[in-house]
């Protein structure tokens, strides 16, 4: 409405003006090139005004839609004093406790940056990979909605290559999206927005023609009846874990499971031979349904959170067994058996500084062949991991999107 009024304006004035001077008296006939009212000079300064008008409207159409979608690189919105972490440099390496995988590295690819990278998810073929962003971890979510960068982005391996990441836009106002899960063409994901059931709710989105469309919120069932937190999906899509310790019979973060019953949920079920009086949650799935890895405290007397898996047995699971120790958690896997988390790096007096992508690669994997060189190297920083004492430090789990998600006990 503002430009319909802009270009009334402009014009209406300037037409009542060429009225006056044009006008032709009753009986005396009419204008040289029979135009009514209008001379041929007149005529041609209104057709070049409303030209004008309307080339200003399109340009401040254009404009305006492009000021709401361009998105900053993520590398501009990074303070000047971050520091890049790296393994040199890493107050807590993380250590792995098993000889499946190679000992963890840094994502190799445009994914880390000084800033903050959480929340990772790949797809089972290895060939998208989701992650959350902010570029300050020292800045709390209130502020992070307003930054334009933070929130949910993703990259497609091209060529063998990631490409440079780009942030999914999933909504026209001011929201925070991440804990990202996709499964097919559908991401489900928590936000922070106007219109939520809760104070965050989960949200599914649909990938159609190169976008991410079609926000749908996921219910009242699980947003406020469950009020599930982070969460996974078994492959046929008709289970779910997730952690959540706000149900009127637990208190503490534990893992539960809900099974699809007509369109709805089953009510939640503890998992069987997982719940501990530990914290337990961020849950992960195996394509196979084979293997449910978890984010929980560490058992072995390391710093902060460690991964641990369970495998199958019969209709439960195993005993759970930590696979990387130091602020390694929030994994996921491809269908090759890479194992990607998040590790936060810390400074000795416990602050956080950043917080990186790590891979472990399976030793049966292309990605294990293509380092292997590199972790020989005796020089490498990363060739040491498990070196060091095994400091029993009571941290918190890491706080930057997850923090909403925890609150939720």
């Amino acid at each position: 409405m503002q430009y319909l009024s802009l270009h009334m304006h402009l014009t209406r004035p300037l037409g009542k003006r060429l009225i006056r001077k044009n006008a032709i008296s009753p009986g005396i006939g009419r204008g040289p090139i029979g135009c009514g009212f209008l001379s041929r000079k007149g005529l041609v300064v209104v057709m070049v005004v409303v030209v004008l008008v309307v080339v200003l409207l399109i340009s401040a159409i254009l404009s305006s839609l492009d000021s709401e979608t361009v998105v900053p690189l993520r590398s501009d919105t990074i303070p000047a004093d971050a520091v890049k972490g790296t393994p040199a440099t890493d107050n807590f390496k993380p250590v792995l406790h098993l000889d499946d995988w190679e000992d963890p590295v840094p994502m190799t690819g445009p994914i880390n940056t000084a800033g903050a990278e959480d929340s990772p998810f790949i797809t089972p073929d290895g060939n998208r990979f989701f992650f959350f962003f902010t570029p300050d971890v020292r800045v709390p979510p209130e502020k992070q909605l307003l930054d334009k960068v933070t929130g949910i982005w993703w990259s497609q391996k091209v060529g063998g290559a990631w490409t440079e990441p780009e942030r999914i836009l999933l909504n026209d106002d001011v929201s925070l999206e991440g804990a990202e899960f996709v499964q097919g063409n559908t991401m489900w994901f928590g936000s922070v927005r106007a219109g939520n059931l809760g104070e965050i709710d989960v949200y599914t989105a649909q990938y159609a023609d190169g976008e991410w469309g079609n926000v749908q919120n996921a219910g009242q069932q699980l947003n406020v009846d469950y009020n599930i937190g982070e969460f996974h999906l078994t492959a046929d899509g008709n289970t779910m874990y997730f952690h959540t310790g706000d149900l009127s019979f637990g208190s503490d973060m534990d893992l539960w499971t809900t099974s699809r019953v007509g369109s709805g949920w089953s009510q939640p079920v503890r998992v069987p031979g997982v719940d501990t009086a530990a914290m337990e949650g961020f849950p992960f799935l195996t394509e196979d349904g084979n293997q449910l890895w978890y984010t929980g405290t560490s058992k072995l007397g390391y710093t902060g959170p460690a991964l641990f898996r369970c495998l199958k047995s019969g209709s439960g699971w195993g005993a759970a067994v930590e696979v990387v120790s130091n602020f390694a958690g929030e994994c996921t896997m491809d269908s090759q058996g890479n194992l990607y988390f998040v590790h936060h790096y810390f400074s000795q007096n416990m602050t956080m500084l950043e917080a990186d992508i790590y891979v472990a690669y399976n030793k049966s994997s292309a990605g294990a062949a293509s380092i292997a060189s590199t972790l020989k190297d005796p020089a490498d920083p990363v060739a040491e991991l498990h070196d060091g004492p095994h400091q029993a430090v009571s941290v918190a789990f890491p706080q930057i999107w997850t923090a909403p998600f925890q609150e939720r006990r």
